[in-house]
């Protein structure tokens, strides 16, 4: 008898149900809207989002009272500096 591990190299991506500790940055893909209509359309709907980190959860309270995931941060500066424009990408 072999034991075989489950070697994971993608993003998980179940969704979470227990309380945030962060906020996220949505990850908007080719999606031209900005971050805020997708947030209040997934809100409205009821249907999960994706963070740049691949935390994916479906949003319903106020983020304004929780800080920045520190990973989305990263990820977004990282962006930020390829761009070279100096564009925001939140």
């Amino acid at each position: 008898m072999s034991l075989q591990l489950d070697e994971r190299t993608e993003l998980d991506t179940t969704l979470a149900t227990e309380e945030p500790r962060h906020a996220h940055i949505v990850y908007r893909g080719d999606d031209p809207r900005p971050a805020r209509a997708i947030v209040l359309e997934a809100l409205v709907l009821g249907t999960p989002l994706t963070a740049l980190c691949g935390y994916t959860w479906v949003p319903s309270r106020d983020p304004s009272k929780l800080s920045v995931c520190p990973k989305c941060l990263e990820m977004a500066e990282f962006a930020k500096d390829l761009s070279g424009d100096g564009r925001d990408i939140r």
